[in-house]
């Protein structure tokens, strides 16, 4: 068995079950008592003593997974209890089949309240002549050390009657090391090496991936729990939390792309997120290390922006907020040109600009330095779905040149540009003729006109639309807004309301779309299906900067 994908199922198996502990609280916080109520625990990952400095990423559950369960038994419906238990049951028959352990006889007793998941190394070895070693690491805590104890004795007991196993037993200052010589049993047995520190058990790909976490143990400047950046990024996360996630961008692209050592490793750039549950949903709050050229600021919003009341209520995606143009300019400067997260960036805008021949950060950007709101409307009779992009007017812009160039560049690439009215208001519509053949003979052919772009100013906004059936509904006081939805409503309750704006996307009516239209959607949606299955919605919306972090919540609106 390939280490790799065994272990991504393992950190995807614990993404998971954050996921199940917010949809089951979302259905009994109010009238329960218990514990997690206040959406978490205090506590952080113990395992991070283990762990280096540059571990490329750590995934860490802060409560038992059988406490989640507990939780899904008090949904009200038998129906959504049954479903809620069937999921944890496929979970641990999907992550234990690779293990060749039972869950309920051979872990469950011990179990204790942490598991934490981790990729400590590009290369444990550093030996070209075998290839590329990422090391693995589990880290696993326990609530009876005697009855870890037995259970690690019985499995080794269990491979040698069966004549499977050659077992090493040494001891590393102080700490008994048990690990497999033979190395073909790692197909069967990926995390070969076990050790038992404290109230910990530890499992890991190679004897030496153990070494190295008693090492980083027993001198605290090596490991991550003392690291400053991490520290530093704990301390601006205060809720309670059932789950944490650290990622080392630099090496963790590095670790996605099978390489030994990060292609650039002076950059700095860690993200923290902290998953707590609400009466709402589910929250993660993020802690974004790395961005520089950016001093403390404040958010700058109380409420949402007026240009989001123009977007109509199908709307399925939408990002919003403030000065487009300052935003972009934090961005640009603030993440390092050759860094992931700036590659990325660039080759998504570049999706976006192609098929409009122009260049949004030198055409558009520069002049919406107000409000904006930019939206994905689902068409309901199963058409293309259109896109619709308010921005409001900025006193140091001549709107009507901008208008004026826009309409040029239309010109330029074969569109006819007219005006009408509409609903009271003068819109300018974009359109080409084409010509349509009836009944499939030529001479029954007739020209038709179809609209490719419209746009109207109206109040202090101007409205961008695909279409005329779009922007009628964003002018139209008769269609409900997004903003006045009980969905949106329900959103806004559920995050601060001090922010920079909102990225909101509805899953269950995108994901169609998105899968289809964007080939690397797909690859995400298969990798956390079960992640997003009871997800209605997800929206993120910015909370500044402290201390040279930049701090984000994301929002799960969890329907089960």
């Amino acid at each position: 068995m390939k280490l790799r994908p065994f272990f991504i199922t393992l950190i995807l198996t614990v993404i998971i079950l954050l996921s199940l502990g917010g949809s089951s609280l979302y259905w009994i916080l109010k009238p329960s008592p218990l514990t997690l109520l206040a959406g978490g625990v205090n506590e952080d990952p113990t395992a991070a003593i283990f762990l280096p400095k540059q571990a490329p990423v750590m995934v860490s559950l802060l409560t038992n997974p059988d406490r989640l369960e507990g939780l899904a038994r008090f949904i009200a419906s038998p129906e959504k209890r049954r479903r809620s238990h069937q999921a944890l049951q496929t979970i641990e028959k999907t992550l234990l089949a690779k293990t060749g352990l039972d869950y309920q006889s051979q872990i469950q007793p011990w179990l204790g309240e942490e598991m934490t998941l981790a990729v400590t190394s590009l290369d444990y070895d550093h030996n070209r002549n075998n290839g590329i070693q990422p090391g693995y690491l589990l880290a696993v805590s326990t609530k009876d050390q005697e009855l870890a104890k037995e259970f690690l004795q019985a499995s080794y007991s269990t491979e040698a009657i069966a004549g499977t196993s050659d077992l090493i037993f040494e001891s590393y200052k102080g700490i008994n090391l048990i690990t497999q010589k033979n190395p073909n049993l790692t197909k069967n047995t990926p995390l070969s090496a076990t050790a038992i520190v404290g109230n910990m058990v530890l499992f890991a790909n190679d004897i030496s991936v153990l070494k190295e976490s008693i090492n980083n143990v027993q001198v605290p400047d090596l490991n991550l729990r003392n690291a400053p950046g991490y520290q530093k990024a704990l301390q601006t996360i205060i809720e309670p939390k059932i789950g944490l996630i650290y990622t080392n961008f630099p090496a963790l692209s590095a670790w996605l792309a099978n390489l030994p050592i990060p292609e650039l490793p002076e950059i700095t750039q860690t993200l923290t997120v902290a998953f707590s549950v609400k009466s709402e949903g589910l929250v993660a709050q993020t802690a974004l290390i790395g961005v520089s050229g950016n001093s403390d600021r404040q958010p700058v919003l109380s409420e949402p922006v007026k240009a989001l009341s123009y977007l109509p209520a199908n709307t399925i995606f939408t990002a919003t907020g403030t000065n487009l143009n300052q935003l972009w300019q934090q961005v640009e400067t603030g993440l390092d040109q050759d860094s992931p997260l700036q590659q990325l960036l660039k080759r998504s805008l570049s999706y976006l600009e192609e098929p409009l021949g122009l260049k949004l950060s030198e055409d558009v950007f520069p002049w919406v330095k107000g409000e904006f709101s930019l939206g994905l409307m689902n068409n309901e009779k199963g058409g293309e779905t259109d896109w619709i992009f308010i921005a409001e007017k900025s006193p140091d812009t001549t709107i009507d040149e901008v208008l004026q160039q826009f309409d040029q560049w239309a010109e330029n690439s074969g569109y006819t540009v007219g005006s009408l009215p509409l609903l009271d208001t003068k819109v300018t519509v974009w359109t080409t003729l084409k010509a349509a053949v009836k009944d499939n003979k030529k001479s029954l052919a007739s020209l038709e006109t179809e609209v490719t772009g419209v746009y109207a100013s109206v109040d202090n906004y101007v409205i961008f639309a695909t279409s005329l059936e779009a922007i009628s509904q964003a002018l139209s006081s008769e269609f409900p807004k997004l903003v006045d939805t009980e969905e949106f409503q329900h959103i806004i309750t559920g995050l601060s309301p001090e922010n920079d704006g909102y990225f909101y996307l509805d899953w269950q009516k995108s994901e169609p779309i998105l899968t289809q239209k964007l080939p690397i959607a797909r690859v995400v949606e298969f990798g956390v299906k079960p992640l997003l299955k009871n997800v209605r919605s997800l929206t993120l919306s910015s909370q500044g900067s402290n201390g040279g972090i930049r701090r984000a919540t994301l929002f799960f609106n969890v329907g089960v």
